[in-house]
């Protein structure tokens, strides 16, 4: 023992005198001269053990690298150490540094260090290397509140948790080399406030899995706008973070617009729920009215018939003689047969009862079925929107896809599920076999990614092993190790790329092996699918049940008949004394104590009032929606008023003693309120029936905006959470922050000016007061509550975001001061205006959402040019022109006008939509195709309508248009519909448009003058096209063919026919169609305008005048710049009024055919080709000429010759 303490001191002597050459110190000296030492190191060797660190009190700096230490000793007398490195030296724990209570930075990095643990007390610690080692969790770090560097690169760390959180001055972070996956764990970096460096896949480590996801770095930024650098990459710039900020946002955008529509798809099914419910009620509830009706009447009769029987059997007793003595008086003598009425009777009230409790019984059970229903769709819908949260926060590597019956794996995913279903394990429950309802796929990138890594190093190694048998020959079994099974193998190729269809033998023959999965590696199970099925129990059949109904009818109707069957007795309209001392069967109103009228048609009786004796009243089946008239009846103790009209109990007053109580099948729906009056009128009653109304839910009581609860709901946050939540951002903060607000702590008095975010959702708050101070409110939250209209937030002037879902507001005003808005929502309120005034002082305005409320158009809207996102569904909007007022909204992408009668009422809406809003990349909920933008085009494009005239014009008063132009518009179409509303348009201008016909025009009922120039108008009406041989299309594309112009065959020709057609378009005087291309006069029908008196054509590519048959008005005619050659013998032979022929510029060399133009007075041809002067002679045929220009004709410089002679 003493020898081998001797050999280790000896070693340390050893060592320290290495540590001494190594740092330049003496060892003789080193007692003196080691306090004086400040820095030692060692590198690679020499230093086996930490010992002599006693001989250096005053060591500040310490580096060892390379050593073989295990272990950290004998820092205890260096108390003033700052720099401690200890690297490459196969440390296994961290120990020792207790007393280092002054390091500050920690370099522990390349050794074999498992757990971070023992730095609690290194509270100045500002830098930690611990990378490249095998630590698998971050851990005790909670006290290292002034750590500035923190590198944990090339561990084995999977999360990083929340254990980061206290690190608040943490600016450099590097975790490389990890095996972080989800973006999760990245997103709690954000409560890191100073953080400026961050690597997650440095270029000397191998990135974490995370880093190989889509969209990494726009997460990471987005999370962390602080970061300067990330990934040994510059992130500083404006640039980048507006781009990561922009990207998220749309993101959470789509994803908001996803959700809306799930939700609305949810309202959807509960309504469709709710209308099939009342549909099955309606026969059930018609049942019960009709047998219950004749239950009263029968129970009414009998009362009366055991009161006759009563009455003799009391005057048999009282007679001379007592009982036993033989009455004479038939007044007195019971009839013989009332026992036998009284029997049948009895016997079919409890048929009744048995019915009336059959379809009571039905009613359950319809009511059960749409509870299960509307819970399977709500869960459903809860899935979906888990789903689409699931994807945001993944920033879409994690995506799921509806599969439907059209897709492959959808239909080998079912065939799967149903192979492997077993009838002989569920046929002891009675289930048959399974319905599969719904199929998802789902992409996993981080799963998958692991997967494919793990499967490759699999076939690698099994690789390996086949060329190790190939060697050496197999191994022995126990050295083999199973990594799948049959069932995994069945599993894995479930989730492959392309699923495939596993028939396999179900039933009783199907082996419980075949129906096992066993997993023994995870990594090695992809989860694609989500399945939701239901179990057959049995199979049920509608005409089964269509045959119950009818049967129960037929016994309803059997039991009805029964004897005894009461006639029917006429019903009361009003009362009066008389009648109830009839109805009563007594003398003395004062002696009436019971009383039915039942089955009537009161609505008021206020001769009631007199029966202060009255102890039974039964007025059901009559038509009460008050009950004002029953109050002030002390003895009164049985009330029925079942199946009448009831809207309130509030008029029952002073029925002390009332024991019982029946209000089924009325309108009651206020439980509250009417509970309200019972206790207060009602002390005594003991029964109360209340079934089958339309009973509202119970609400809390009303409240005010107090202190208490402005201190429980408000939160002073100076910003928004980085969170990829959809919740706003009051609630968001009141979520996840607790209230600064102490409960024993002293309030400041400006402590509502700190508020920024305030949550007073559900608080039945029916006014805004006492929010005047919150200058500073930046986000509040005010739905499911009573409000009215919205007060009090005029001096919360930076209010960004405001929320006032669910409340009873009717009009905007309120909210013009809020300059700062950005979000607004209004959902399921009673807005019916979108107030213009109040929407234009909200510059900044990018949501809005104001769906469920009675708002019958978007005007107003107009106003918001910074709207991003519009939901405005399940409103009263249903004229198509409301659409011109969003398409002043040009950076509106996202739109909901689902569920206003304007989806159903507009045909192909929206293509409609698309079109005029051509910013819009999502539509009620469906992102926009780009199909859809070109099949919009096409539709729309050109499209002349009335809605286009108003939005060009700026009003919607068609009948006070008289002129209308609308010049380089692209118009194709004309569609001015309905043509009455433009009874007062007397003028049109159309030019340079894309008009080949006149379209609608023809039906505009007044038009007197119409400029069509520049078009390419080929016909009034649109002719059908028809087919030309190969060598006449040849020639329309190359008129130097060779093949000249081929006159088409009697087949193929395109003229209308030659026949008188109706006249159109009566009121039309004058026509401009210039520059239009046309070069077939005949084909344009101007026949059919029998009114016309100008027509021009000019600038065409006539050649043939003709087809002006049936225009016997024209007055004018303009054919300048054609291509007419020669007139011909019907080319004017209807125009024997026209008084100005314009023929200039064309290719005409003779005068013919002009005589039927008897009253023609202007005659322009110049620059045509007339030669010879004795063309001009045929003008003697034109009596009326009286200005002649042949300018330009070679034929004029012959005339001017000729005339110069004369005059010599």
């Amino acid at each position: 023992m003493i020898h081998r303490e001797k050999q280790k001191h000896s070693d340390d002597e050893d060592v320290i005198k290495e540590l001494c050459v190594v740092n330049g110190v003496s060892y003789e000296r080193i007692a003196k001269e080691g306090s004086n030492v400040i820095s030692l190191e060692m590198f690679f060797s020499g230093f086996p053990r930490m010992v002599g660190l006693s001989f250096f009190p005053r060591l500040c700096f310490l580096t060892i690298v390379g050593q073989n230490i295990k272990h950290i000793k004998g820092l205890e007398c260096c108390p003033l150490l700052q720099d401690l490195w200890v690297v490459e030296c196969r440390l296994t724990v961290i120990s020792g540094l207790q007393r280092c209570a002054q390091l500050k930075k920690l370099y522990l990095y390349d050794n074999q260090i498992y757990e971070i643990k023992n730095l609690e007390l290194l509270i100045n610690l500002e830098v930690l290397w611990l990378n490249n080692n095998c630590i698998s969790q971050i851990q005790g770090l909670n006290t290292l509140q002034n750590l500035k560097e923190l590198n944990l690169a090339d561990n084995i760390i999977e999360k990083i948790g929340h254990n980061l959180d206290p690190n608040v001055s943490l600016q450099d972070l590097n975790l490389s080399g990890n095996k972080i996956s989800s973006f999760k764990e990245l997103t709690l970096l954000a409560c890191l406030p100073h953080l400026r460096v961050l690597s997650l896949r440095d270029p000397t480590s191998t990135p974490n899995p995370v880093c190989l996801l889509c969209n990494y770095a726009t997460h990471v930024l987005y999370h962390n706008p602080g970061l300067q650098q990330l990934d040994s990459y510059d992130v500083s710039s404006k640039q980048v973070k507006e781009a990561a900020e922009s990207t998220v946002m749309k993101k959470m955008m789509y994803y908001n617009m996803r959700v809306r529509t799930a939700q609305r798809n949810l309202a959807g099914t509960r309504l469709s729920l709710i209308d099939r419910k009342k549909t099955l009620l309606q026969l059930p509830e018609d049942c019960i009215r009709t047998l219950s009706h004749a239950l009263k009447n029968l129970e009414r009769e009998l009362s009366k018939v055991q009161a006759v029987c009563k009455n003799s059997t009391c005057m048999s007793e009282d007679a001379p003689g007592g009982p036993t003595r033989l009455v004479d008086d038939s007044s007195s003598r019971v009839d013989p047969t009332t026992d036998i009425i009284c029997d049948e009777m009895l016997v079919k009230i409890e048929a009744l009862k048995e019915r009336l409790a059959l379809w009571r019984r039905r009613l359950h059970e319809i009511e059960v079925c749409y509870q299960r229903d509307l819970a399977q769709a709500t869960n459903m819908v809860d899935d979906t929107v888990h789903f689409l949260l699931m994807e945001l926060e993944s920033v879409g590597n994690i995506r799921l896809e509806e599969g439907c019956s059209t897709d492959p794996w959808f239909n080998a995913c079912r065939d799967l599920l149903l192979s492997r279903f077993s009838h002989s394990d569920y046929r002891i429950h009675g289930i048959t076999g399974i319905k599969i309802d719904r199929v998802i796929r789902v992409f996993n990138c981080t799963l998958r990614l692991r997967f494919e890594d793990k499967l490759q190093s699999l076939l690698l190694k099994s690789y390996e092993d086949i060329l190790g048998i190939l060697e050496e020959g197999f191994k022995t079994a126990d050295q083999y190790e199973v990594c799948l099974h049959n069932g995994v193998t069945s599993l894995c190729a479930f989730h492959a790329e392309r699923p495939c269809s596993f028939k396999t033998q179900t039933g009783p023959e199907c082996s419980p092996r075949r129906r096992q999965w066993f997993v023994f590696d995870n990594e090695l199970v992809l989860p694609e699918y989500i399945v939701y099925f239901q179990y057959i129990t049995g199979v049920k059949n509608s005409s089964t049940d269509r045959d119950d109904t009818s049967n129960n009818i037929i016994l309803d109707k059997e039991v009805l008949n029964m004897e005894p069957v009461l006639k029917a007795q006429p019903k009361l309209l009003s009362l009066d004394d008389k009648i109830l001392l009839n109805v009563a069967s007594a003398n003395v109103l004062s002696q009436i104590t019971v009383l039915n009228l039942h089955g009537n048609s009161l609505n008021k009786m206020k001769e009631i009032s007199c029966l202060t004796a009255l102890r039974h009243l039964t007025i059901s089946f009559n038509e009460f929606t008050r009950l004002d008239d029953i109050s002030h009846m002390p003895n009164l103790e049985f009330l029925d008023v079942s199946f009448n009209r009831l809207v309130t109990l509030e008029g029952l007053r002073g029925l002390g003693h009332l024991k019982q109580l029946d209000v089924r099948w009325n309108s009651l729906s206020r439980a509250r309120e009417n509970a309200v009056v019972l206790r207060r009128h009602t002390p005594a009653l003991l029964k109360l029936d209340t079934r089958y109304n339309p009973w509202k839910r119970v609400c809390a009581l009303l409240t005010l905006c107090s202190q208490a609860s402005l201190l429980a709901h408000s939160r002073t946050n100076s910003n928004r959470p980085r969170s990829l939540s959809l919740l706003s951002t009051a609630q968001l903060l009141c979520l996840h922050n607790p209230a600064p607000w102490g409960l024993s702590r002293e309030l400041e008095p400006d402590w509502m000016a700190k508020i920024t975010a305030l949550n007073l959702d559900s608080q039945r708050i029916p006014k805004l007061i006492n929010l005047s101070k919150m200058v500073n409110l930046r986000w509040a939250s005010f739905n499911d509550n009573d409000l009215s209209k919205v007060e009090g937030l005029e001096s919360c002037q930076k209010l960004e975001e405001l929320s006032l879902n669910n409340n009873s507001i009717s009009t905007l005003s309120g909210l013009s001061k809020l300059h700062c808005l950005i979000k607004l929502s209004v959902d399921s309120n009673r807005l019916s205006t979108l107030d213009a005034s109040v929407l234009d002082q909200l510059p900044n305005l990018s949501f809005l959402s104001v769906e469920n409320n009675c708002i019958s158009s978007l005007h107003g809207i107009q106003r918001v040019r910074s709207l991003l996102e519009l939901y405005i569904g399940n409103n009263k909007i249903s004229v198509s022109r409301d659409i011109y007022y969003l398409k002043g909204l040009t950076n509106l992408i996202i739109l909901n006008l689902y569920g206003n009668p304007l989806v159903e009422k507009l045909e192909n809406y929206r293509i409609y939509v698309v079109f005029h809003l051509s910013s819009l990349r999502a539509l009620d909920g469906t992102a926009v195709e780009a199909i859809e933008s070109e099949s919009a085009k096409e539709m729309f494009g050109g499209r002349l309508t009335s809605d286009m005239v108003a939005e060009k014009l700026g009003h919607i008063n068609y009948t006070d248009i008289t002129y209308l132009t609308l010049q380089s518009c692209s118009l194709r179409i004309v569609d001015l519909s309905p043509s009455d509303l433009f009874s007062s348009l007397h003028s049109i201008n159309l030019d340079h448009n894309n008009l080949t016909s006149f379209s609608g025009l023809i039906y505009l009922p007044n038009i007197k003058s119409l400029c069509l120039n520049y078009n390419h108008i080929e016909s009034i009406l649109p002719r059908q096209r028809t087919y030309l041989t190969n060598r006449q299309i040849l020639h329309n594309k190359v008129h130097s063919s060779g093949y000249g112009q081929q006159s088409l065959s009697k087949g193929n020709r395109e003229t209308w026919p030659t026949g008188s057609l109706e006249p159109l378009m009566g009121s039309l005087e004058v026509l401009h169609l210039s520059h239009n291309g046309i070069s077939n006069m005949a084909n344009l029908q101007l026949s059919r305008l029998t009114n016309l008196k100008a027509l021009f054509l000019q600038g065409n590519e006539i050649s043939h005048v003709e087809g002006l048959e049936g225009l016997h008005q024209l007055r004018e005619l303009v054919l300048d710049r054609n291509r007419i050659k020669a007139l011909a013998e019907n080319s004017f032979i209807a125009q024997n009024i026209l008084l100005e022929l314009h023929l200039a510029e064309n290719r005409i060399r003779e005068l013919n055919h002009l005589d039927p133009l008897t009253e023609l007075r202007k005659l322009f041809i110049g620059m045509n080709k007339l030669q010879d002067i004795t063309e001009l002679d045929k003008l003697e045929v034109l009596p009326s000429l009286t200005e002649l220009s042949v300018v330009g004709n070679p034929v004029s410089i012959i005339s001017v010759f000729v005339l110069n002679i004369g005059r010599c």
